[in-house]
């Protein structure tokens, strides 16, 4: 049964060399002048000055030579061992494990001829191809710019390599859900809302990496609950609702992680405290008093930071207070993207698209930028008049971090509450219990009416 697993695996990765050698020389003929019947060299607008899709095909080339060379049958290198007991091996496991490997290089060869057929229909207008052409063309459009002068063509790669999924908008928090094929309707897991699947289908950037669940279903419930009871003047009702509820609901939730390479020059100011001391007279005596007083020298430099995976939540449905109280995640624990990870589990579509969030990334790495130039200035005080950045090599990726949700209606409220997926740390809207308040109020009253009338009493 092995050998029959490992036959056919060597059949797959075979299956994805030719299919990879295939796209490959289709970009080549379409980038070829001598052979693309009239599209310019490389696809490019200015073939003298740019290089197009040159690289990129360069690159679909290298890719494809990987994957042949992977493809070589697992099953003919086996060896005996174990004192000569095992004489032969199926190598099952090397066989399977290289079509992870094998699927990401095929993935972005076929990117790389979509970026590249797209530009060569482009170059043929007024012609125009297929109605479905048409619609696959517009698709790639929204995500990827037609290339006409030279630009780092491996984050078009990476935008080209989408998805399609199910989703719905949730009508009361704006969470994107996303459906399994077969299911129509759900609950939102972020505010219990009733969801009705949508008619169409979206196009997404797929993840790249997924950060899998730690902290099981009963341990996040467990945080939950006590971290309820550890809160004042909380419902008690809610508190045995939550412990008897039902389960909370494991979700993937959305990210983008950003790297970039920084170089800052600055102009500011370095502050040194220096005191004076001088005589005063009040009420007819002479007082020393001494003050600070800061000496501030012009000065100017240069800092520069590698920033690696930084983190923008790609949702709006989980507020930015969730959001801090939930802590970080350790990204070093990053598994490529596999969707058995998400089996058991639901997964929201991002909310937030690159650009915005490579905003939000930028602000992050302004905001470390000027820690870093306060620290260069050094002194006692700093002031920063001007910052240059220049920013290059940025890699994005799209990532998926586990989060247990629980949202309860409770007395026609409805609470939210949020625990890391991978640290167990909780967050959640604050509730709180009217007559525990008022009981409270009312024995702080009487408590101060007691010390009013003792103190009465003793005057």
């Amino acid at each position: 049964m092995v050998t029959v697993f490992q036959n056919g695996t060597d059949q797959i990765a075979l299956a994805m060399a030719e299919i990879g050698a295939i796209s490959q020389r289709r970009i080549a003929l379409l980038v070829d002048p001598a052979l693309s019947f009239g599209l310019p060299p490389f696809l490019t607008p200015e073939p003298g000055l740019n290089s197009g899709y040159m690289i990129a095909e360069v690159t679909s080339a290298a890719l494809m030579s990987e994957n042949k060379l992977r493809a070589m049958p697992a099953s003919v290198d086996s060896t005996p061992t174990s004192a000569n007991q095992e004489d032969h091996v199926s190598m099952a496991c090397h066989g399977a494990r290289r079509l992870l490997d094998m699927a990401d290089n095929l993935e972005r060869i076929v990117a790389i001829e979509a970026l590249v057929a797209a530009q060569g229909v482009e170059f043929r207008a007024p012609n125009r191809t297929s109605p479905r052409l048409i619609a696959a063309l517009d698709a790639l459009r929204t995500r990827v710019p037609r290339l006409e002068a030279d630009r780092i063509v491996a984050d078009d790669i990476e935008r080209a390599e989408v998805e399609d999924t199910r989703t719905s908008r949730c009508p009361n928090c704006g969470a994107q859900i996303e459906f399994d094929p077969a299911v129509h309707a759900t609950e939102c897991p972020y505010c219990a809302t009733p969801v009705v699947t949508d008619t169409g289908a979206s196009r997404q950037i797929k993840p790249r990496a997924v950060l899998p669940f730690v902290v099981d279903e009963s341990a996040a419930r467990h945080a939950m609950i006590n971290w309820l009871g550890n809160l004042w003047f909380a419902p008690n009702g809610l508190t045995e609702y939550a412990r008897k509820g039902r389960k909370m609901s494991g979700v993937y939730t959305p990210c983008w992680t950003f790297d970039a390479d920084t170089r800052s020059q600055y102009r500011g100011q370095r502050g040194t405290v220096y005191e004076t001391t001088r005589t005063v007279r009040r009420n007819g005596k002479s007082e020393s008093v001494t003050h600070q007083e800061v000496r501030w020298r012009n000065v100017s430099g240069r800092v520069a930071r590698f920033f690696d995976d930084v983190l923008v939540i790609a949702s709006t449905a989980l507020p930015s207070k969730f959001q801090r109280g939930i802590g970080h995640w350790d990204l070093t624990s990053l598994e490529p993207y596999q969707p058995q990870y998400l089996a058991g589990f639901r997964a929201e579509a991002y909310t937030i698209d690159l650009e915005s969030a490579f905003v939000e990334a930028r602000d992050i790495m302004d905001r470390q930028i000027l820690r870093d130039i306060r620290f260069d200035i050094g002194g006692d005080r700093q002031r920063v008049d001007h910052v240059d950045t220049k920013i290059s090599d940025v890699t994005f990726k799209h990532i998926l971090v586990p989060v247990w949700l629980a949202a309860y209606k409770y007395r026609g409220r409805s609470f939210r509450f949020v625990v890391n997926g991978q640290t167990g740390q909780v967050s959640g809207e604050r509730p709180w219990s009217a007559w525990k308040l008022a009981f409270a109020i009312l024995a702080a009253a009487i408590v101060a009416a007691i010390m009013g009338y003792m103190y009465a009493m003793n005057q």
